[in-house]
């Protein structure tokens, strides 16, 4: 006891403000700088990758800055590798099918990049983050490079730093990026605007095959794969295979001019793999051909700007010390029910733009 009397409340404060200041200096120390993130990524180097795409991720006003800078230098380098984003409900496989996958696609002797997207606690907005457990052969690869981010309150089934981290991954020479999303649903749709290709995942046999909550996103989709095609579970595939085909029939044509492809395939048996990855060569050489795959790259890079602006007046909405002074005030008040929502938001939004 004497041992702890010993050290004064007042000198343990100083110490700990003093080890604080040190490790804000080695952090300083250890930060890398843009002319180093841009030498290490053209170079391929996975560590400096890693740490550029935890300064994308970060919220914190010098991370910010730093990484846009990174972002602006390494644009030249970005837009070579083919982009899949791939989606299904939970428990159709998409880990597994994207290890299968991946490997399929190294053995053409192209490098891949995985961006896994793992659902993140509403609660403490925790996250699993166990892809590279899940893909433990394909994270072992040379040619890949697994990247597990959490999604937080983002909707859309993607990471909001996701596109910037693609961006990141082609400038490193990956050849193909697969975005692995966090599920399936109507708020769980914009990886289709970050991605050349969309692969939707189905199940067969689970009694929803032509359910009306699908065809939004069938509708969206350039290539259905039926998957656990294995098994006493081939014939249901089978058949679930051919009424895929007859509805995708009834949707209107593409602007693209390409037909949605239903195919089965087996991440367990290394089934319908090669046809999978077929299909979409065959989408990239068609649509190359035709002028499309430049002209909906050019969209997404527009709409990427639209949902920048809106994020960064959000942001900038809520950290303006004049609504920061008002805010609870009005939020108590509709939330009693003393003043209806749209006027409190009026207001606000009048509030800020007077500045």
């Amino acid at each position: 006891m004497k041992l702890f009397a010993s050290t004064l409340p007042s000198q343990a404060t100083e110490r700990d403000a003093n080890d604080e200041k040190s490790s804000m200096k080695t952090y300083r120390k250890k930060r890398i700088s843009v002319e180093e993130a841009v030498e290490g990524i053209l170079a391929g180097n996975r560590y400096t990758l890693s740490k550029a795409i935890t300064l994308i991720e970060s919220s914190l006003p010098s991370d910010v800055e730093l990484s846009q800078q990174i972002l602006e230098r390494i644009m030249p380098h970005t837009g070579n590798s083919i982009r899949i984003g791939i989606t299904g409900v939970p428990g159709v496989g998409k880990s597994t099918l994207i290890e299968t996958l991946g490997h399929h696609i190294i053995k053409q002797g192209k490098k891949i990049a995985v961006l896994a997207v793992d659902p993140s606690s509403q609660k403490t907005q925790g996250s699993i983050m166990g892809d590279k457990t899940r893909m433990e052969t394909l994270a072992q690869d040379i040619n890949a490079y697994i990247r597990p981010s959490a999604a937080g309150a983002s909707l859309g089934g993607v990471a909001r730093k996701t596109r910037e981290t693609m961006l990141l991954c082609e400038a490193a020479g990956f050849d193909v990026t697969l975005i692995e999303t966090v599920g399936v649903g109507q708020s769980e749709l914009a990886v289709k605007g970050m991605v050349d290709f969309f692969l939707l995942l189905m199940l067969a046999g689970a009694g929803d095959e032509l359910q009306g909550i699908k065809k939004g996103i069938m509708e969206m989709a350039d290539g259905l794969a039926i998957t656990k095609a294995e098994g006493d579970n081939l014939k249901k595939a089978r058949l679930a295979k051919g009424e895929y085909k007859n509805a995708l029939h009834l949707f209107r044509p593409d602007e693209s001019n390409w037909s949605c492809k239903v195919t089965l395939c087996s991440a367990l048996e290394k089934t319908g793999i090669d046809k999978l990855w077929g299909n979409v060569e065959e989408f990239v050489e068609k649509t190359t051909a035709n002028g499309w795959f430049e002209k909906n790259r050019q969209k997404q890079n527009l709409q990427w700007m639209k949902d920048s602006i809106k994020d960064e007046l959000i942001d900038s909405f809520y950290h303006d010390p004049k609504i920061v002074a008002i805010l609870k005030d009005h939020e108590q008040q509709v939330a009693l029910g003393t003043m209806p929502a749209y006027a409190a938001a009026q207001k606000l939004i009048d509030i800020y733009s007077k500045a």
